[in-house]
Order: structure tokens, then sequence, then C-alpha cells
């Protein structure tokens, strides 16, 4: 997925759950809509570089759409992490429809949204060899301080009902997948978050034990520059079902 020109600037705070004050690097100081519902645990960190989206629409209340945030790094880097959680969906399905991922691959048909199950799934699959896919897409941006990639970062009972689906399509002997999309430089393995979610954690364990696979993928954030032009679905990453955090990390 391919970013028009993004405007660079620092975070100042985010508040009311849309909204985030933001500095220009021009010094303007703007608001702008924060596409991010969830707590967003760990990359909601002022004073943090971030880079927003303009638009030039006048019908819209806020001229800028917050997209990326570049967090410090226990090696000195720095890495970005879109907070733009309606992305996840789009950059996945350019990589199923590029055939960017292997596991994936080969479907004659690509359909966005299935509702199936009482539940709406992200991706249903289908090809006359293969069957029928369905695929549940989950935006992973949770870096705990040991190091460690989790989800969800705080409790998700939609989570949950999604995962019941999926379980109920394998018991059908449809194929079924949880699909994490790490939309985080800095994470390389995903664990479900007990900590913050025990009910999810237990759940994921249990369907994945029930034929659900659990895949994740880490975006790949392409600069010229050092200036983000696109974001893409890069390389496989390990899911741990039963790594949990360690107590003995301050969790804040």
């Amino acid at each position: 997925m391919e970013y028009p020109t993004l405007a660079p600037g620092t975070l100042l705070r985010r508040y009311k759950r849309f909204l985030a004050d933001v500095r220009l690097d021009d010094g303007r100081e703007v608001v702008a809509h924060c596409p991010n519902t969830g707590s967003m645990r760990a990359v909601n960190v002022p004073g943090c570089r971030v880079w927003l989206l303009p638009s030039d629409n006048p019908a819209r209340k806020l001229a800028w759409t917050w997209e990326l945030i570049e967090l410090p790094q226990p090696d000195g880097t720095a890495a970005a992490a879109s907070v733009h959680t309606g992305r996840a969906n789009r950059i996945v399905e350019e990589a199923l429809r590029e055939g960017r991922v292997a596991e994936l691959a080969g479907h004659a048909t690509i359909r966005r949204e299935a509702s199936v199950e009482g539940a709406r799934l992200d991706f249903r699959l289908d090809d006359p060899e293969r069957g029928t896919t369905f695929v549940e897409v989950k935006q992973v941006t949770l870096r705990e301080a040991d190091g460690h990639g989790y989800f969800p970062d705080a409790v998700s009972v939609r989570g949950r009902r999604h995962l019941e689906a999926l379980a109920a399509l394998a018991a059908r002997g449809h194929r079924a997948v949880q699909l994490f999309c790490v939309a985080h430089e800095g994470i390389e393995d995903v664990a479900p978050a007990a900590h913050l979610d025990p009910a999810y954690a237990a759940t994921l364990r249990e369907v994945a034990g029930l034929g659900v696979e659990v895949l994740a993928r880490r975006c790949e954030v392409i600069r010229e520059a050092g200036v983000p032009l696109a974001i893409r679905l890069g390389p496989a990453l390990p899911v741990s079902l039963t790594r949990e955090l360690d107590p003995a990390v301050v969790i804040q």
C-alpha cells in the first residue's frame, strides 16, 4: 500500500480516542484524526516522531490523519508502527492478490468480508480444488517491555467471537485462519496477551487445537531519505500460544 505525501511531526497527546495533537516540523500545531479505537498501549508515546496524511477535502472536520509513529528501540534505532487499524485489511488484501502469502496463495477468488457463524470475517478465499478458506485479520502493535509482541492490547470480546466463528467453520470442514498483521517493525514474534485478556488467550489456544490455523506476518515500511512511501506485508513471524509475559516485567 502506497502512501501519498506524509507530513512529519511530533506527537503531543492523544485524547478523546479519536484526536491527537501534533506539532509539525514546520512549527504548526494541528489536531489530527486518530483512526484507532483501541487502547494504543505502547504506541501512544508523546514526544515520538509521527507521520500524518493531509487531506484537502473541505467536508472533513479534520485535515490530518495520523498514520505512523516511530518508537525508540533498545538498540537506539527507531521502529515504525502503523496506528491506522483500517489499513491492515488493505495491506493483507494487496498481499493476497499478489500471491505473497505462501500459506494462502493459489485461490481463484478473494472476497472481502464474509458473514458466517454469526460474525463478519475479513476474507473468504475460494478455489475449486482447495475449497473455501476463511481469514480473520488482526493488527498487532503491542510490544511489551519483555521485547515480545502480544495481541490484544485490551479486552476484546469481538476478537473472541471471531475465533469462535473460525472454530465453527473448521468443524464444518473449511479451512479457517487467524492472521496477525504485525504493524510494528520492532516485533519479532507474537503471543496471546493473557496478562491483558486471559479469555482471549484461552480461546485462541482452544481453537488452535480445533483446527484453526494461526499465522503472523510483519509489515515493512518502505522509505526514501527517511520518508515513508509505502507499507507492505513482509516476512512470517513465529506465534507462541504458550508464552506469557514474565510477572517480573513492569506492566504500566
